[in-house]
């Protein structure tokens, strides 16, 4: 297990924006923090009413947004135009090349997202984009599979072998997840309290903004305090 706090995080400020990076991005670089198997990105964003970014490119990458509070309109030069909300997930497949902008349309209410990016199995794949509402799934379930290569269970699909799983649970809970031989996982705390049981058998706290990396074990048990979300990586 490794541990990545929150205050570990490299961290951007502008007067419209607040960042902060798991990994090394754009000015912040960590040797030891450039990603983790094919899990590259993840950045939490807090977004001013009426600002956002400008339209800019992206290639061979698959990005996936999930917005945790208030709304991000997106555009993007396949002709795509929507607006994320809460609970929704969006795919974007960069491949041979792609141009967006993101905006929080609002104008007094700050959009919380996390947008993560993950290196596709090959480079040079035809652009693509996606989005679902997973709202109703995740009241009804304390694990939804949001994103995958299959699309599986209704998921999404992205162009690699990594599960990406979403869980907003209402009140205190546990999950105790199989790991298949040779996969990882990396658990990124959105809000909320956790404990997770060490391969020492210790408790691990993990709170807002933290992650955990797990290799080389067959389970990953964890429970929540209270209200809690979070995202989870099944990885190659």
């Amino acid at each position: 297990m490794v541990l990545r706090r929150a205050s570990e995080r490299g961290r951007a400020k502008l007067d419209w924006l607040e960042s902060y990076h798991t990994f090394s991005f754009s000015d912040y670089y960590d040797p030891e923090y450039m990603g983790y198997r094919d899990l590259r990105v993840i950045n939490e964003d807090r977004i001013a009413p009426g600002k956002g970014f400008s339209t800019h490119p992206h290639r061979d990458m698959e990005i996936i947004t999930y917005v945790v509070s208030g709304e991000l309109e997106h555009r993007d030069t396949l002709g795509n135009q929507s607006i994320i909300r809460s609970g929704e997930v969006q795919r974007m497949s960069a491949g041979t090349g792609v141009k967006h902008s993101e905006y929080n349309p609002s104008t007094d209410q700050e959009t919380h997202l996390l947008q993560i990016w993950i290196l596709p199995e090959r480079k040079g794949l035809t652009p693509g984009y996606a989005q679902k509402d997973f709202s109703e799934l995740l009241r009804e379930k304390k694990l939804v599979l949001a994103v995958s290569r299959d699309g599986r269970d209704g998921s999404l699909t992205m162009n690699q072998d990594v599960d990406v799983y979403v869980g907003r649970w209402s009140a205190a809970d546990e999950c105790d997840f199989q790991i298949r031989p040779g996969r990882a996982l990396w658990l990124q705390i959105v809000k909320g309290e956790f404990t997770v049981e060490d391969h020492l058998g210790k408790d691990l706290i993990l709170r807002d903004g933290d992650g955990l990396a797990l290799a080389d074990q067959d389970r990953l048990r964890w429970r929540s305090s209270g209200p809690a979300e979070f995202i989870l990586f099944d990885l190659a």
